[in-house]
């Protein structure tokens, strides 16, 4: 192997018999390990008896991280980056470090590996010609549902990461914001003993969470259906929307019109409130 090099190496998102022998060969190569948490990568590594010298590197130290991997680089030496499950630099700052190296002129090498993301999407039964990773949604409310509209419109496969404590919250968001009807892939644990696949729509599993019939543990990926339907039933909406509210307060009109349509409820709301305001500022 040639010297000052970064290498990305994939580690198992659950299984360690996932971790490829490429990958190990590396990192009992090289002359220092980048990683996000040292007490759970040092589990790892130990597991595997692999004994080098661990750089902290996450979101609060990563300059002065980086400004020291990048000096050993320049050195000569060769170092790995992992994160604590998956490929480095998705979802987390490794990407920035990366970059650092390319601008430096320090040879990067990425090796394939396990990628929670591509892993549950594979396994989703939902179109994966094209798809968009979207990470984390934000964890306030606000900030997420105004994610969540620059996305409603999307035709792509949606890829989210999310925290167990938030699933709920999350599930609801998009249900009110993609409509009910929309598909989803609930995967969780992956590649663990209780790995989680269901295919349902975002009404059921909603529900399903209402109920405590999913469990809320574990590493989440959420693989959403794209709009296929975006504009094509738009005037149907519309005719069914006004037929209900002229018998109904707009809050119930709105979710009955989302639960026949399929069109989501929170969009059928702020239509409904606008002709609501109008109808008012004509009178």
């Amino acid at each position: 192997m040639s010297t000052a090099t970064l290498y990305l190496v994939a580690t198992p998102i659950g299984n360690l018999a996932d971790m490829v022998p490429r990958a190990l060969a590396v990192l009992q190569s090289v002359d220092a390990i980048a990683v996000e948490d040292s007490r759970h990568s040092g589990k790892l590594l130990q597991h595997f008896n692999i004994s080098k010298p661990l750089i902290p590197y996450h979101d609060h130290n990563e300059r002065d991280a980086a400004e020291r991997i990048l000096h050993l680089l320049q050195q000569g030496k060769r170092v790995a980056l992992i994160s604590d499950a998956g490929t480095p630099a998705i979802a987390d700052p490794g990407y920035r470090l990366v970059r650092l190296a390319h601008q430096n002129g320090v040879r990067v090498e990425s090796l394939p590996g396990p990628c929670a993301a591509i892993t549950a999407l594979a396994g989703s039964g939902l179109p994966s010609d094209r798809f968009l990773f979207c990470g984390f949604l934000p964890a306030k409310q606000q900030a997420r549902c105004t994610a969540l509209q620059v996305l409603a419109d999307e035709s792509a496969t949606l890829i989210f990461y999310e925290a167990p404590h938030r699933l709920a919250d999350t599930v609801r968001d998009l249900a009110d914001t993609f409509g009910g009807a929309r598909e989803i892939c609930l995967a969780r644990e992956l590649s663990k003993q209780y790995e989680t696949l269901w295919l349902t729509t975002l009404a059921e599993l909603a529900q399903a969470l209402d109920e405590k019939r999913v469990e809320e543990r574990g590493e989440i990926v959420l693989i959403v259906a794209g709009n296929t339907q975006k504009n094509n039933d738009q005037g149907e909406d519309d005719r069914i929307l006004k037929i209900l509210l002229a018998e109904l307060p707009v809050k119930q009109a709105s979710a009955l019109t989302a639960q026949i349509t399929g069109t989501s409820k929170r969009e059928l709301y702020q239509r409904a409130v606008q002709w609501k305001t109008q109808e008012y500022d004509d009178a």
